[in-house]
């Protein structure tokens, strides 16, 4: 099986921008967010897996800010696979941008989690057979 990445259009909003002229540090957040919520809620519950949209948490956040993104009508591309798989965690890594331009790198930690016992909970077989799907050594 060949490892893939997923792929999220991420749109720019005017109040996007800071005092600067460039997206602000914080909205990377948001567009990794965007992507991660495309990755593991609609697109995985295309593949039959739900269990993702039941509970998931962010245990941490990278980013490396490579170069300025600067607004404008088209959106920004965003890719996010898989570089780690354990039992009760995952990590996920990320690019922000064009073809050819890279603006951000990231990586964020999940964890599975059991809402209503309110604690972190393995994850299920389906969850790492879609997740396997995305994954790539670092």
């Amino acid at each position: 099986m060949t490892a893939r990445r997923h792929v999220y259009l991420c749109p720019l909003r005017w109040a996007d921008m800071d005092s600067f002229g460039h997206v602000n540090n914080v909205v990377y957040l948001r567009y990794l967010e965007q992507a991660r919520v495309d990755w593991m809620f609609e697109t995985a519950r295309e593949a039959g897996v739900e269990k993702f949209s039941l509970g998931t948490v962010v245990a941490r956040h990278e980013i490396d800010y490579k170069r300025p993104l600067v607004y404008r009508a088209d959106p920004v591309r965003v890719e996010i696979w898989v570089t780690k798989i354990g039992v009760a965690s995952f990590i996920c890594a990320y690019e922000v941008r064009d073809d050819g331009v890279v603006y951000a790198t990231a990586k964020t930690t999940l964890v599975p989690f059991d809402l209503a016992a309110q604690s972190p909970r393995r994850l299920a077989p389906e969850e790492k057979f879609y997740l396997e799907q995305y994954l790539q050594a670092e």
